[in-house]
């Protein structure tokens, strides 16, 4: 089984980097610097070795056999739930479903969520949302003449306080990012979901930016659906979560037909499965889920999440200082630290981001380039796209300040003052 290394009471980036094999890697002669955790994180040895355990000892299917391995992958897999449900502060198993992603849990909602549309209402999205929540909204909006409203941003990236005049009793749907993959912006979420309740709308929160470096409290915030993915949290790719209301879940129509959310079957008629298995058809991943346990334990027990928001905060708050001393460089998102989360989007006047990406990489600082899924942001800050740099548990000073020789060294290149 996998053991899990005592607590640390503070984030120590450089004991981290122990757990994560791939961290020590060389690319291009140089130690990897991994600047890229907005899109995915790595992996400590400890997720690894669960999955392997997984496959090693007990790989079965879930909740249909009665032989030894069956019931224990069962056991997990429930487990798996168990966690992520206290990860959030959910009432319990019933209110988690998984799925492949966050991408996959928006497009459940919006299936899901549809048939309670009619021409003439309206669902409130925001200016700075990722395409994974404004594609399956666009297209509900299509099917159901439901208009959509966006709250829109300030110059410094922050929304404008508009929320009680935008969703009004025609609102029906209220779908915002809690963090802004672009601007590293923190929504103010409690308060938007306190105006769409006060107007009888259901408020979904997109928490793939949040949930894996905030402490996530879905009670607290008072969303009816919450969403995220493993594989932003040390987790494995292909599994995401989906949080709801018990009570919304049992009144919605499943998303995906077939095996494992069937209570009963006859030639002409289905009844579904208790929650969560309704809307989890088919063969599930169980593998992932047990991968996702082990991240959960390992951000809970080995790190912390209030440690990991004080390491980025501290992180965040030194790049934008570093950055800052760089001459022609434009800077997105809101100044204060305390406002925004651990990523920084810039741009090197003169320089695509693609080439500093691709120059940075010859000394090993992997970062994004490009427009980030959130093309009608770059539209609003004038950009066809961005560098970006994402930090984790595992960041140091001493990587931005890599980065930081890097651009220079990418700058005199392109013979950038």
């Amino acid at each position: 089984m996998v053991c899990m290394k005592p607590p640390i009471l503070e984030v120590d980036a450089e004991v981290i980097k122990e757990d994560f094999p791939i961290l020590s890697r060389q690319i291009n002669g140089n130690p990897l610097v991994y600047l890229d955790n907005s899109a995915t994180t790595q992996k400590p040895k400890q997720v690894i070795e669960a999955i392997d355990y997984y496959y090693r000892q007990c790989n079965a299917n879930v909740h249909r056999g009665i032989y030894k391995i069956s019931e224990e992958a069962t056991l997990q897999y429930e487990a798996a739930h168990d966690k992520a449900a206290e990860f959030v502060n959910a009432s319990g198993r019933e209110e988690i479903i998984f799925t492949k992603n966050t991408t996959e849990s928006i497009n459940l909602l919006a299936y899901s969520l549809m048939q309670r549309l009619q021409r003439g209402d309206q669902i409130v999205l925001t200016q700075m949302e990722h395409h994974s929540n404004i594609v399956p909204w666009q297209y509900v909006a299509r099917q159901t003449g439901a208009e959509l409203k966006f709250l829109e941003i300030d110059k410094t990236g922050r929304l404008k306080s508009e929320w009680d005049k935008k969703i009004t009793r025609k609102t029906k749907i209220v779908s915002v990012t809690h963090m802004s993959n672009v601007l590293g912006t923190i929504n103010s979420v409690e308060e938007i979901g306190k105006v769409a309740k006060e107007n009888d709308a259901l408020f979904i929160v997109d928490g793939a930016q949040s949930v894996p470096h905030i402490p996530t409290d879905v009670k607290k915030i008072g969303c009816d659906f919450l969403a995220w993915s493993g594989h932003k949290m040390l987790g494995p790719t292909g599994i995401g979560v989906l949080f709801g209301r018990q009570d919304l879940l049992e009144d919605m129509p499943p998303f995906l037909y077939g095996g494992d959310m069937i209570k009963e079957v006859k030639f002409e008629s289905a009844r579904w499965n208790d929650l969560p298995w309704k809307f989890e058809a088919g063969t599930p991943n169980v593998a992932e889920a047990v991968g996702l346990s082990a991240a959960i334990d390992y951000l809970q027990r080995r790190v912390g999440m209030e440690g990991i928001m004080r390491h980025e905060r501290e992180l965040i708050r030194y790049v934008l200082d570093r950055l800052s001393e760089i001459k022609n460089i434009d800077i997105y998102g809101p100044k204060e630290p305390s406002q925004r989360g651990g990523l920084v989007s810039f741009n090197i006047n003169h320089m695509h981001a693609h080439d500093l990406a691709t120059l940075l990489d010859r000394d090993g600082i992997a970062i994004r380039g490009g427009h980030h899924c959130a093309m009608p942001l770059m539209g609003l800050l004038g950009i066809a796209g961005s560098a970006r740099a994402s930090f984790y548990i595992y960041n140091t000073k001493e990587e931005i300040d890599k980065l930081c020789e890097g651009i220079e060294k990418a700058k005199k290149l392109f013979k950038i003052d």
